[in-house]
């Protein structure tokens, strides 16, 4: 028996990285997914993990994204359990300096627009089906939530802004909808840029970050899969709302000469 038997979730961002390796894991713990990405490498899913699994290619910072992904849950299975707001690009840590200012107003609404944006347009598509299932919803943060130079201005603005919403969301949806994050520090995987920036896809993982995490391991994307499951749960977090979990191998306590004491 699974963790999350008989749940419907709706998993934006599923194509690549973290989010694809949480559908996998959310598959094996006997879910059924609408498995959303604007890539259609997210159409691979449904072959890698079979009939539970419903790949859809859609722009999630769209309305109509977004009730695309909830009326396939609904059709498929009739009942919507989590919405797992996961989608999100970067700005590949550009300063406001290196902003030319004719495209910082493009640059912010693309940003805004996945980072922000996409979830609240998400929450709002499966609000009714949530409510009815008494479900939660689950959206991906950051590090750069709750610090500086976990990004450039755009991103850390917006991840701060993501820790915002769980917290709102969390106040407006209760007691029938629960509502928490997940803050990731580092991951191996290419995280789509600002095309407003002329930024394309590129390594998250930079030369000198493993040594600079008071773990010293660059964390698998695996290693986030527990995390997402226990806030799926029904059971394991039913007293858990407005929460934002940070796994960052220990970034925000980072000491300033070591980043760790025994490093």
């Amino acid at each position: 028996m699974g963790a999350l038997d008989g749940q419907v979730i709706v998993f934006t961002g599923a194509g690549a990285g973290i989010g694809r390796a949480v559908v996998a894991r959310y598959v094996a713990e006997g879910a059924r997914i609408v498995a959303v990405d604007i890539s259609e490498q997210v159409l691979e899913l449904g072959t890698e993990l079979g009939t539970a699994v419903r790949p859809l290619v859609a722009d999630v910072s769209t309305w109509e994204g977004n009730t695309a992904a909830v009326d396939a849950a609904l059709t498929a299975w009739g009942r919507l359990d989590v919405f797992v707001a996961n989608a999100g690009i970067t700005d590949a840590a550009r300063p406001l300096e290196d902003i030319p200012g004719e495209r910082l107003t493009a640059a912010f609404g693309e940003l805004f627009g996945v980072n922000v944006l996409a979830p609240l347009l998400g929450v709002r598509a499966a609000l009714k089906s949530l409510v009815e299932s008494r479900g939660s919803v689950i959206i991906t943060g950051s590090f750069a939530g709750n610090n500086a130079a976990g990004g450039g201005v755009l991103y850390t603005a917006s991840k701060h802004a993501v820790h915002g919403l769980v917290r709102q969301l969390a106040y407006e949806l209760a007691p029938d909808v629960r509502v928490n994050g997940v803050a990731p520090g580092v991951a191996p995987t290419r995280l789509r840029g600002t095309a407003a920036l002329g930024q394309s896809a590129a390594d998250s993982i930079l030369e000198g970050t493993r040594e600079k995490l008071p773990l010293q391991e660059i964390p698998s994307t695996d290693a986030y899969n527990g995390i997402f499951t226990l806030l799926a749960s029904r059971t394991d977090v039913a007293a858990m709302t407005g929460s934002v979990v940070t796994a960052d191998s220990g970034l925000s306590v980072r000491g300033v000469a070591r980043p760790g004491g025994r490093v």
